[in-house]
């Protein structure tokens, strides 16, 4: 039951959700009360483009713990936090058209969930769970505290647009250290992070070169911690 929940919850994530919102390009700048147009803590578009591979790898990932996996002990305590968390994300691009707050709200109670299942993810089956999982947790690391930025920029609670992105980005690359350490045998997680911090410097090339700086040093921290760790341990996905 809980393995065909575990698939009807990733196929609902990555259909009902874009179907509900198709045209959803991010928080509408003019739904705060200081617009956000081209808030310095938000990636680049193409960085986005990543949601077609979560997508798909926690369909498969899913459909295969189902149909060959169905019994595995070491997957049943991942399913829990992550069905959760996919439930929680169906409805999250409605909600973001919506009420940028809840979204905020929910994206944060996704990654925590993420997390959980990443820690619970079996050590077997690297490429079928603990991947997918560990890539999604990584991205929704960098989107959560992109969502925070989002809002305490808008809303103008004590710093400015750049000085939510200078706090937002530290945040993300603590919650990626911290997670490297929890699960070191999961390097998707960082690289989810980085991938969202390279676009981040994309961004804001030639306009805030402080954001830049910390955001490129961020991702060479993180990516220099998968190497480091694939030295370590070969065998690595």
């Amino acid at each position: 039951m809980t393995a065909s929940l575990h698939l009807l919850a990733a196929l609902a994530f990555a259909i009902a959700g874009p179907l509900l919102a198709p045209d959803f390009r991010g928080y509408d700048p003019d739904a705060f009360p200081i617009p956000q147009g081209n808030a310095p803590v938000g990636p680049a578009g193409y960085a986005f483009s990543i949601w077609g591979v979560i997508y798909l790898w926690l369909i498969i990932s899913a459909a295969i713990g189902l149909f060959k996996r169905h019994d595995a002990e070491d997957w049943a305590p991942m399913r829990p936090p992550l069905i959760l968390a996919l439930a929680i994300g169906t409805p999250w691009l409605t909600v973001a058209t919506m009420n940028p707050v809840i979204a905020t709200v929910m994206i944060f109670m996704m990654l925590a969930l993420a997390i959980v299942a990443m820690i619970r993810a079996p050590v077997l089956d690297p490429w079928l769970v603990r991947a997918p999982v560990a890539l999604f947790a990584g991205w929704l690391t960098a989107a959560s505290f992109a969502s925070l930025g989002y809002i305490g920029a808008g809303y103008g609670i004590v710093f400015g647009a750049v000085g939510w992105a200078y706090l937002c980005i530290t945040g993300a690359l603590a919650v990626a250290l911290f997670g490297c350490r929890l699960r070191p045998d999961a390097p998707l997680f960082p690289l989810g992070t980085a991938w969202a911090l390279v676009a981040i410097v994309v961004k804001n090339w030639g306009t805030e070169w402080g954001v830049t700086a910390l955001a490129g040093l961020g991702a060479i921290l993180l990516l220099w911690l998968i190497f480091k760790n694939s030295r370590q341990q070969p065998h690595l996905i």
